[in-house]
């Protein structure tokens, strides 16, 4: 081949880059997207249903907790095993087998004759959301190789989150108050059924690759790792309510650097370590992390302290809460999108600072409400709090699966996915504390909001500071 070869403008059709854009692939997206929107929705749809569930299976306020909370354990305590499985098993099978259980379990949770059989369901719940959530954002990795078309799925996968979130008190308020609270659980039936059918028929197996030894699970330090992550969500949930001073947070708090600490020494010595340490080779996925629990923290601390001031303090039901919050979740059907086109034009890094700095400025909005304050003055709050977000959590998402190896993405999207639960069990716990501890309610909320902010603006900085994470514009040919 001569130097003019290489110079050719026309090169041969196979090795020429379409002259279109890469497309989304939407039937297997929509599947992929259906059990994600599962996983989110159950995360606040049971919340308006508590009251229903107590006066019906005569549960006190402890195991009501823990039918909330314990979803939320088991999601985030797992993330992180059921993404080395992924990468070890295949993700499409784990993603399969993830529905199955969250739909099975689903079931056992609107059919719950005693509220410790709806505990046990919700703890299945969340191990299926677990086993979903990882394998999702790698089986979109292998189903858009070209950086743009990713980038623009991800920004699908990210509105899907936040119209979940958004459409979880609507939705739990209509089918509470016009059926039944076990409604809420039967709803995930046959969506969770067509999704099975839908990801088996469209998604399809990935190619297996004969030149890549599977390594076995380091199950000692996956165990220790979920153990860690367990005590530390149970503690911070557990802290708002039952106050920092009390054994059992003490104990969790305390429990949760030991099992990091078993974590990190058996991971030194680990043959397939469950967070390979390529990844934190650098300064970017790590970075990655931070923005994930910055993000969460801001984000669902405001989500809880709403909650709050709308029943609470204004008086709201909790369907005239849901609806009321609705904007703030509607915004992600506009910035997800927005986001997956920008990183695919532009890069990661310009929606991830535009998102949080916009963000920042929605939960600085939060400072002037008061008891009598209108709803149309908090509204600028809101849309700039939801649009901020959504508008960085999938550049921010991108970033982080672009920044790992692709035979180890399940493992850093479970670790991507638990720096999320993180932050966002402790937004609430933290904000739920300055509430009680600042000397008023509108002073704890005025103080909740800054530091919230505070945290998007940190995040802002990591952002801004740290490698481009430019790879998504190779897409554009």
């Amino acid at each position: 081949m001569t130097p003019s070869d290489l110079r050719s403008p026309r090169p041969p059709r196979s090795a020429r880059p379409a002259a279109d854009p890469p497309e989304v692939r939407r039937l297997p997206l929509l599947a992929i997207c259906l059990g994600y929107f599962l996983v989110i929705l159950d995360v606040t749809v049971v919340t308006v249903a508590v009251p229903r569930i107590a006066a019906d299976l005569g549960a006190g306020h402890g195991v009501l907790q823990w039918v909330v909370d314990g979803y939320t354990l088991a999601f985030a305590g797992l993330l992180l095993l059921c993404g080395g499985l992924g990468d070890r098993l295949g993700h499409r099978r784990v993603f399969l087998a993830g529905l199955g259980v969250f739909t099975a379990a689903s079931a056992g949770c609107a059919l719950a004759p005693t509220a410790a059989v709806l505990v046990g369901a919700r703890l299945a719940q969340g191990a299926g959301a677990a086993m979903m959530v990882p394998a999702s954002l790698a089986l979109l990795g292998e189903l858009h190789p070209e950086p743009a078309a990713r980038a623009r799925a991800f920004g699908v996968w990210g509105g899907i989150a936040g119209s979940a979130a958004a459409a979880g008190p609507v939705l739990g308020g209509l089918l509470v108050w016009g059926v039944d609270w076990r409604a809420v659980f039967f709803l995930n039936i046959p969506v969770g059924v067509f999704a099975v059918f839908l990801t088996r028929r469209r998604v399809p197996a990935p190619k297996v690759s004969g030149g890549r030894e599977r390594r076995p699970l380091d199950v000692a330090a996956q165990l220790c790792a979920a153990a860690g992550v367990a005590a530390l969500t149970a503690g911070l949930n557990e802290a708002g309510g039952r106050g920092w001073g009390d054994p059992l947070v003490l104990g969790c708090l305390a429990a949760a650097p030991l099992a990091g600490a078993l974590f990190w020494r058996l991971e030194r010595r680990a043959a397939a370590p469950a967070l390979p340490p390529r990844l934190f080779a650098g300064f970017r996925f790590p970075a990655c992390l931070a923005v994930g629990v910055l993000l969460n923290l801001g984000f669902y601390g405001l989500l809880f302290l709403t909650t709050v001031y709308f029943q609470w303090h204004r008086g709201f039901d909790p369907l005239g809460t849901g609806l009321a919050l609705l904007p703030m979740g509607a915004m992600a059907a506009l910035g997800s999108p927005l986001s997956g086109r920008l990183a695919a034009r532009v890069g990661t890094r310009t929606p991830v600072v535009a998102g949080l700095l916009i963000g920042a400025a929605g939960l600085l909005g939060w400072c002037a409400a008061g008891p009598h304050t209108p709803y149309g003055l908090l509204l600028p709050a809101l849309l700039a709090a939801g649009f901020g977000t959504s508008l960085a959590m999938p550049s921010a998402t991108v970033a982080a699966m672009e920044a790992a190896p692709e035979e180890v993405r399940g493992a850093a999207s479970g670790a991507f996915n638990a720096a999320r639960q993180l932050g966002s069990a402790i937004g609430v716990a933290l904000f739920g504390t300055l509430l009680a501890a600042s000397g008023g309610f509108y002073a704890g909320m005025r103080l909740s909001v800054a530091v919230g902010a505070g945290c998007f603006l940190v995040g802002t900085a990591l952002a801004a500071v740290g490698p481009a994470g430019d790879r998504a514009r190779a897409g554009r040919g």
